[in-house]
C-alpha cells in the first residue's frame, strides 16, 4: 500500500498552507511556509514552482516543489535538501500571498469583477504543480444577480487580469500573514516584498506597527520607507517611534525634509528628537532614549510593575526604573537610584520604590563614549544605564540593545547571512 507520506492531496489551497511546518524525512521541523512562487505563463494554467520557507534566523529561502514529497494537513515533507541562501524574487516569478491574493480580476463571462481570496494548486501526472482553481469573492452585485460578497470557485482561464498590474491587489491577505510577527520579523517580511506590495502594506499598517518595523530596519531601508510616506503620515510614525530611533532616522534625511517632518511632529516628541540629534552618534547622549521608566521615590512597587507592562516599553528598559526627584519627564530631577525588576518582584506591591534603591550603579554623562557605556553595562550586568548632567539630573537612559546596534557593522543584517552560509558550508564539508 502506498505510504501517506508519498501521496499528495488532490488539491492544496495556498492560504491554508501558509504557516504550515516543513519537515525533513526524519521528522525534524526545518521551517514554515510563508508563500508560494508561481509562474504566470502566457498559455496554460499558472505553474507553481516552489515554496518560500522561513528557516532559522528568520531567513526566507526557496524550496523547489520538486523537493517536496508530500503536503499533508499541518505538514510539508521534503527530501531534506534545502538551499539556505536568502530568497530573491525573479522578474518572471509571482508570489501568491504577496501579489495574487486580494487581486481584483474580471470574469470573462461578463458578470463583473471579483477579488481573489485563495488559490488552489494540484499535482499533475508529470508531477508538476499547477494552479487549477481560484476562490473568488464578488465585491458588488453583477448583471447575473450574484449577491454582494458571494463566493465562487473558478478556473484560472475564466478570469482576466490575473497577471495584471499589482495595483489591483489589496493588502488584506498580506496583513493577515504579518499580524503576529515580531517587529524584527515584520521588518524582514516588508524588506522581502516587491516594492508595489510593500507600499500597499505600509499604507495599511498602523502607525505604531510601522514604527516598530522601522526601528528594526537598516538605515537605508528605513529612510526609503519613511520617504515614501506623505509628510503628515511620516510625522505620525516618527511620533510613535522611540525618540532615539526617530532621531537616528531623521538625521539620515535631507535637511529640508527633516525640518519639515520635525515641524509636523508633536511638539514634545520633536523637542526630544532635536535634543538627541545634537549629540554625536557614538556617545551616551547619541545612544540614549528620553523615555525610560522614571518614578518618584514615593511611588509603589505596583506602579513600577504597571509601567513595565506597557507595550511601548522595550524589554531592556522594562527591567529597571530610574527613581528621581521631580520633574519626572526627561530632563528629570536629580537621580536617586535604580530599582531592578527582579528586586521589585520580591517586594510587597505597596512598598515604596525609594526604600529598595540600588545606589551603587555608576551613571554616565551625555558626552561619554560608547566604550564607557559598554564597560559599565557589562560591569553591573545591566540592561539600561542612566545618563545624567553635571548636576546629577536624569537626561535619559542607554539600553543594551541600542549599544549592540551601534557596535555591529552597518550591514550586519546582510552580513549575518554570509556568516550563516559559511557555517553551513563548513558543516556540510566536515
Amino acid at each position: 500500500m502506498e505510504s501517506s507520506r508519498t501521496r499528495a492531496p488532490s488539491r492544496v489551497f495556498i492560504a491554508r498552507l501558509i504557516g504550515t511546518s516543513v519537515f525533513d524525512p526524519l521528522g525534524d521541523a526545518v521551517g514554515k511556509v510563508r508563500d508560494v512562487v508561481v509562474l504566470l505563463e502566457a498559455r496554460g494554467n499558472p505553474r507553481a514552482v516552489g515554496l518560500v520557507t522561513e528557516v532559522a534566523s528568520r531567513r526566507r529561502v526557496f524550496l523547489p516543489l520538486s523537493r517536496v514529497t508530500a503536503i499533508e494537513p499541518g505538514a510539508v515533507i521534503t527530501t531534506g535538501l534545502m538551499n539556505i541562501r536568502r530568497f530573491h524574487q525573479r522578474n518572471v516569478e509571482t508570489l501568491v500571498v504577496g501579489e495574487l491574493l486580494d487581486r481584483v480580476v474580471t470574469l470573462r463571462d461578463g458578470s463583473g469583477t471579483v477579488t481573489v481570496r485563495d488559490v488552489a494548486i494540484e499535482q499533475d501526472q508529470g508531477m508538476d504543480w499547477t494552479v487549477t482553481r481560484l476562490f473568488v469573492q464578488r465585491g458588488s452585485s453583477g448583471p447575473l444577480g450574484l449577491r454582494r460578497g458571494e463566493s465562487l470557485t473558478v478556473r484560472p482561464e475564466e478570469v482576466a487580469g490575473l497577471a495584471g498590474s499589482a495595483a489591483q491587489q489589496e493588502a488584506t491577505a498580506l496583513l493577515a500573514t504579518m499580524e503576529d510577527l515580531k517587529p524584527a520579523d515584520l521588518a524582514d517580511a516588508l524588506r522581502d516584498l516587491p516594492q508595489a506590495s510593500q507600499a500597499r502594506v505600509v499604507a495599511e499598517l498602523s502607525d505604531e506597527r510601522l514604527a516598530d518595523a522601522l526601528e528594526e530596519l537598516g538605515d537605508e531601508a528605513a529612510v526609503a520607507m519613511l520617504s515614501s510616506l506623505d509628510a503628515a503620515r511620516a510625522a505620525d510614525v516618527l511620533d510613535a517611534m522611540q525618540p532615539d530611533d526617530a532621531a537616528d532616522l531623521v538625521a539620515q534625511l535631507p535637511q529640508p525634509k527633516a525640518a519639515e517632518l520635525l515641524s509636523l511632529m508633536e511638539p514634545e516628541e520633536a523637542r526630544d528628537v532635536r535634543r538627541l540629534m545634537a549629540y554625536d552618534d557614538y556617545t551616551a547622549g547619541g545612544l540614549m532614549t528620553t523615555e525610560p521608566i522614571i518614578l518618584p521615590p514615593e511611588a509603589t512597587v505596583a506602579t513600577f510593575l504597571a509601567q513595565a507592562r506597557k507595550a511601548e516599553i522595550t524589554p531592556a528598559l522594562a527591567a529597571v526604573a530610574f527613581v528621581c526627584r521631580p520633574p519626572l519627564e526627561s530632563p528629570a530631577g536629580r537621580l536617586l537610584g535604580l530599582v531592578h525588576i527582579q528586586r521589585a518582584l520580591r517586594e510587597r506591591p505597596q512598598k515604596m520604590v525609594g526604600s529598595v534603591l540600588d545606589t551603587h550603579v555608576d551613571s554616565v554623562h551625555a558626552q561619554d563614549s560608547i566604550g564607557t557605556v559598554t564597560r559599565l553595562l557589562a560591569t553591573y550586568n545591566l540592561t539600561a544605564l542612566p545618563v545624567v548632567d553635571d548636576a546629577g539630573r536624569l537626561l535619559g537612559a542607554v539600553s543594551v540593545d541600542d549599544v549592540l546596534d551601534h557596535l555591529m557593522p552597518d550591514d550586519w543584517r546582510e552580513a549575518d547571512e554570509a556568516v550563516t552560509d559559511e557555517m553551513i558550508e563548513r558543516s556540510a564539508n566536515a
